[in-house]
């Protein structure tokens, strides 16, 4: 897997040798302690010589600057530092780690022109580069090579970063530390091959989560039958893997008092069952279960970092696959709610995942909120492409505080409607409801079918099939698999519910 670059905060000081990265502000700008390395007057020939012109996240890339011991200079853009958000430092690091090659030890002068570069800024630039120096390689016999580019591997490297205060720099990377490690287990489980993590070892992962205090409950389909989950069980019930619902629980909080809940979609693999995919992409099916991929990394984030709140975690793992008994179109379930399902379409199975998960979270753990997970439909993406997951809910202040959280960490969300009208489109004569609607708004649909099993309780469905695996590649993700909804979520419980 990926070889993981060694990090430290250090205090300014010359950089005699090895790589050195330097900031670079829009018109040739940089802080002393950075100009100090290799001197305004060669600095200036670089920039005039490449035409650089400093923009956020551009980079480039210069071997052993002459008059300097240095092996190589990385200059990286930062554009003008007065507009600098969280998620800028992400690209900065991200694209700083691009080019460092096979080096093994770099210096990076953080500094900026005229202004200060606090502990959470330097955290968040290391954790851009956590998340760019990550690769799935696990299946790869012959390494050396990256996938498409015949470049060699990067190595792993010792990366000093020099900040005015390294104290608050390594306090702060604490917390990102704990980040980068549940955004790429989240993409660790999305990037498997579903031969390979099934629900079953799923849930075996989901349980490794009790090393870090998690409390961990697995469900099996006899558990889950006496509970009545004749939804998600009848999604499972085409394949010869049997299902599992995953109770995750972090206790960080005050011993009574209530939890918030995430709850993910987990279907490791959807054939679309007797509704069947076309064959064309339908090897993407195995990142189906992105939403739970999510909630995973997230209590492994929490609990890493001690994470004053309490939290439950439920994800539904099933695999949707063609047999003789998989369930038809036409069939009719019952939930565990009670309320009974006509399945129009096997392929709309999330839901049917889902609407279990949610009321047995709700009504085993009586959460503040609930928000679940699940990269639940294409017409989200046709809605708002790849950038922007879709945000559904019935709060106005969740809402809020998720599209807040959204849009500190890049992890962009835009919300949806809800109403009665979309809500009548799931009304049938031969049960209470439908699993799918008419041709149009079938990203609304799929929320308001969703609605129906949540009670009064503050919730939010946030649709990821665009942004958790697939998505355009950035600077500081380059895996298929991006870990979406981990950093999301959490900076919604940082900045909102710890105590």
């Amino acid at each position: 897997m990926s070889k993981r670059p060694s990090i430290s905060f250090a205090k300014f000081a010359a950089v005699e040798n090895g790589t050195a990265v330097l900031l670079l502000a829009s018109e040739g700008k940089v802080a002393g302690e950075a100009e100090s390395v290799v001197g305004q007057a060669l600095l200036s020939r670089i920039i005039d010589v490449s035409d650089f012109k400093g923009k956020l996240a551009a980079s480039l890339s210069t071997l052993a600057p002459a008059g300097t011991e240095l092996d190589r200079l990385v200059l990286v853009g930062m554009g003008d530092p007065a507009e600098l958000k969280a998620d800028d430092w992400l690209k900065l690091g991200g694209s700083a780690f691009a080019k460092i090659g096979k080096a093994k030890h770099v210096s990076v002068v953080l500094a900026l022109p005229e202004a200060e570069v606090s502990g959470e800024n330097a955290a968040d630039f290391a954790l851009g580069i956590l998340l760019r120096a990550y690769s799935f390689d696990k299946y790869k016999t012959k390494k050396g090579k990256s996938d498409d580019e015949g470049k060699e591997e990067k190595s792993s490297a010792k990366i000093t970063i020099l900040v005015a205060d390294p104290h608050a720099a390594k306090k702060a990377f604490a917390n990102a530390e704990a980040v980068a490690e549940g955004v790429n287990l989240a993409r660790d489980l999305v990037n498997e091959p579903a031969n390979i993590l099934g629900p079953v070892e799923f849930a075996e992962r989901i349980e490794e989560l009790k090393k870090l205090d998690v409390k961990v409950e697995i469900l099996d389909p006899k558990d889950m039958k006496k509970l009545g989950m004749g939804s998600l069980l009848g999604v499972a019930q085409g394949s010869v893997r049997p299902a599992r619902l995953a109770i995750m629980e972090w206790q960080g909080g005050k011993g009574k008092e209530a939890p918030i809940a995430f709850v993910g979609k987990g279907v490791t693999f959807d054939s679309g069952g007797v509704s069947i995919k076309p064959a064309a992409g339908m090897e993407e099916m195995k990142g189906d279960m992105g939403g739970a991929a999510a909630v995973t990394g997230l209590l492994h984030t929490l609990a890493t970092r001690k994470a004053k709140v309490n939290v439950v975690g439920i994800v539904g793992l099933v695999e949707n696959m063609v047999d003789g008994n998989a369930q038809r179109p036409g069939d009719i379930v019952t939930s565990m709610s009670g309320q009974t399902i006509e399945v129009l379409n096997t392929d709309a199975e999330g839901r049917l995942v889902l609407a279990d998960a949610l009321y047995y979270c709700n009504e085993r753990f009586q959460p503040k909120f609930m928000v679940n997970l699940a990269t639940l439909t294409g017409a989200i993406m046709v809605a708002l492409g790849v950038s922007r997951a879709g945000l559904f809910s019935n709060d106005d202040t969740l809402a809020a505080q998720l599209f807040d959280a959204g849009q500190a960490t890049g992890e962009k969300l835009w919300r949806m409607p809800l109403g009665p009208d979309y809500d009548k489109l799931i009304d049938t004569k031969n049960a209470d409801m439908k699993n799918i609607g008419t041709r149009f708004g079938g990203a609304i649909i799929a929320a308001q079918f969703l609605k129906r099993f949540v009670g009064d309780t503050a919730w939010a469905h946030l649709d990821i099939a665009g942004t958790a695996m697939g998505a355009p590649a950035t600077e500081y993700s380059q895996s298929w698999a991006s870990g979406f909804g981990v950093r999301l979520l959490d900076r919604l419980v940082h900045d909102n519910f710890e105590g």
